[in-house]
């Protein structure tokens, strides 16, 4: 359909925990590649060849898991005492990723966002990152650093020192359109910025803050407005990030993402499917 090289993927979130139901309905939806749970994934950790076959018994391959300081409750790159644990936790997850076929480690930052990040906690964060992602490529697995709204990396000054201070050789760089622009980013610059590190995509819609339903007048008479919302229906500029993915050649796998449908996860990543594919002409079978 277009000269764009990456590979389009869905992610499970929109399913919650109902991980075989959502590995059957992205079958259904044309999907070839798959982001599952990182929890769902760690229930085959003694027998990862044993998932890379049920994800191929529904035409699926695995793209990436989330982790980073996810694993934890209340856990954050930047607290020396967590260390240890988010190294562990993170290893566990790449090795799973390698044995299921895949490359790619997302590091979701952790804590609940109270403050702006201190350089202190920021420069402690960089140094956990560094021995994860030294770890896991070890491993054949990029861990890529993933801001996302509420938490300890966010804004774009964060983002700036860390990737600065990260291990350009080994730590990589996974955007999502929907937190880079919550934050005040322009995702499409963001890419262009950190294109040699660039190793991972979410796409994800989000809606204005004041949004209301005449803004949306697409949504049905049930559907209440979300903050993030089915690609299209927000106020990502999905055409200038695809441009810019094109410009720096990327060929990775970009994933649609909605953390939770209004009606049914099938119909939300439907949606998300077909805007991919007659508004920016681009297969999700690549």
């Amino acid at each position: 359909m277009t000269n764009f090289k990456g590979k389009i993927a869905a992610h499970t979130i929109t399913w919650g925990q109902e991980h075989v139901k959502a590995l059957e309905e992205v079958s259904m939806l044309g999907y070839r590649g798959i982001e599952p749970w990182a929890s769902f994934a760690l229930q085959y950790e003694e027998n990862p060849e044993q998932l890379k076959e049920i994800l191929a018994d529904y035409g699926l391959v695995m793209t990436a898991l989330y982790g980073g300081a996810s694993g934890g409750q209340n856990q954050s790159f930047g607290s020396l005492t967590d260390r240890d644990n988010i190294i562990d936790y993170n290893v566990r997850l790449a090795k799973v990723i390698a044995k299921c076929g895949a490359d790619i480690l997302v590091l979701g930052p952790g804590g609940i966002r109270n403050h702006p990040t201190t350089l202190e906690e920021l420069k402690i964060a960089a140094v956990t990152i560094n021995e994860v992602a030294k770890r896991t490529y070890e491993l054949g697995v990029k861990a890529c650093i993933h801001p996302h709204l509420w938490t300890e990396l966010q804004d774009e000054g964060e983002l700036e020192v860390v990737m600065s201070m990260a291990d350009s050789e080994v730590v990589f760089f996974a955007p999502d359109s929907a937190h880079l622009l919550g934050a005040g980013m322009d995702p499409a610059v963001i890419i262009r910025q950190y294109q040699d590190r660039i190793a991972y995509v979410h796409l994800k819609d989000l809606t204005s803050k004041d949004a209301t339903r005449a803004d949306f007048p697409m949504l049905a008479e049930h559907e209440q407005l979300p903050f993030f919302c089915e690609l299209g229906r927000g106020s990502v500029d999905f055409s200038s990030i695809i441009e810019t993915l094109k410009e720096i050649c990327y060929t990775g796998w970009v994933t649609l993402e909605v953390d939770e449908s209004t009606n049914t996860p099938y119909h939300s990543m439907e949606i998300c499917r077909d805007f991919i594919e007659e508004q920016l002409k681009i297969s999700v079978k690549g």
